[in-house]
């Protein structure tokens, strides 16, 4: 996991340990985004039904377009730090 020390020594990148708390953190926003979104479209429902229904589902979508994007975020940085440690072992293996 991450300890302190970690971070005044550059042996190991700190990055990957909590970039899955950064996800989480967005995915909560997100959600929290969602369901004031929500709740503006059920106001909404209440003066107009169909602009309503459409910011539902306008709501819903973007909920589920900005948990896929936030994933594929933290996946692109895993992958950023996963080729580097792939690209340091075959520079290993050439160095015997």
């Amino acid at each position: 996991m991450f300890n302190i020390s970690d971070l005044f020594q550059w042996e190991r990148f700190v990055t990957p340990s909590i970039i899955k708390l950064f996800f989480w953190l967005a995915i909560v926003i997100i959600v929290l985004f969602g369901l004031s979104g929500l709740a503006a479209a059920v106001q909404m429902i209440a003066a107009s039904p169909g602009v309503g229904a459409i910011m539902v589902a306008t709501t819903l979508l973007g909920v589920v377009v900005g948990i896929l994007f936030a994933r594929i975020a933290a996946e692109f940085v895993l992958i950023v730090f996963r080729i580097n440690e792939h690209l340091g072992a075959i520079r290993n293996r050439g160095e015997m």
